[in-house]
């Protein structure tokens, strides 16, 4: 009789609350901070961070990351991955505050297969406000829709396609996209490294009284520069037959990219997660 195979989980889940660099007023890499990493066998991590502040451009209140692997407690769910990116108090240059800004991503991965279940939930902005108004967020926390059948990839699935397709169109009416936005958004890459890859948002739209124009998730505030919401990145790759493997995701919650009054990038509130299943 042959042996059975066991299968074996890799975790891997990474936080962190705040990274970036500035060009203008002052030259300064915003290093990663409070940082968590999730060592392969699981476990739990979390870190904390308070009174941050870069001069007068970028500061926030308090803010914390946790990240967690640990077998799954409900049936089908064999491995859990958590990863969570909170921040309180953010403000950056007095034009783009929050009060809380919470990333939020949990994986579930087969006992038999390799493609997850996801779930953002948790996923939020707190009074996020632009030039001190409100700025009106209409999140899809349920992207991704249900887990394919059969172990398919999410960028297979029908349904998860159409609501790309519809941000992309929407982003890409942007009269002052930048370029690198631009190649971000528009479609599904290919390439030996990564089979499947597509940029998208958990936002479909975001909108308000504040000085800019808004498609999607993307704003340009004029004299600013352009800020992005929950942006959110699916790789799928290392694939076995039609299977991936590894299904990578990365979310930052907001992305300032300033160029006008100051300079630089600023990422707030980022999480990721894969881990990987063998044989």
């Amino acid at each position: 009789m042959a042996e059975e195979v066991k299968t074996s989980h890799l975790y891997h889940a990474e936080a962190t609350v705040l990274h970036g660099h500035l060009t203008l007023p002052l030259v300064q890499t915003i290093e990663q901070q409070a940082h968590a990493l999730l060592p392969e066998q699981g476990g739990y991590i979390s870190q904390q961070a308070n009174d941050f502040r870069v001069e007068g451009v970028v500061s926030f209140k308090s803010a914390y990351t946790q990240v967690a692997g640990n077998p799954g407690s409900k049936p089908g769910h064999k491995w859990t991955t958590l990863a969570t990116s909170v921040v309180e108090g953010l403000n950056i240059l007095d034009v783009v505050t929050a009060d809380r800004i919470v990333a939020q991503i949990s994986v579930d991965h087969p006992p038999d297969g390799y493609v997850p279940h996801v779930t953002f939930l948790g996923t939020r902005f707190e009074n996020l406000r632009i030039a001190g108004h409100s700025v009106d967020v209409d999140f899809d926390l349920d992207l991704f829709g249900s887990k394919p059948d059969g172990d398919a990839p999410y960028t297979k699935s029908q349904s998860f396609q159409e609501k790309i397709a519809r941000q992309h169109g929407e982003v890409q009416k942007h009269t002052n996209l930048l370029e690198e936005l631009v190649q971000r958004y528009t479609g599904f890459s290919r390439s030996v490294e990564n089979p499947e890859a597509v940029e998208c948002s958990l936002v479909n739209q975001a909108g308000g009284a504040f000085p800019g124009r808004c498609h999607g998730h993307v704003i340009h505030v004029p004299d600013f520069g352009t800020i992005s919401l929950a942006n959110l990145r699916l790789e799928q790759s290392d694939y076995k037959d039609s299977v991936p493997k590894k299904t990578t995701i990365r979310l930052s919650m907001l992305e300032a990219n300033m160029g006008c009054i100051a300079a630089g990038r600023v990422s707030a509130a980022n999480g990721k997660t894969n881990g990987a299943s063998a044989p």
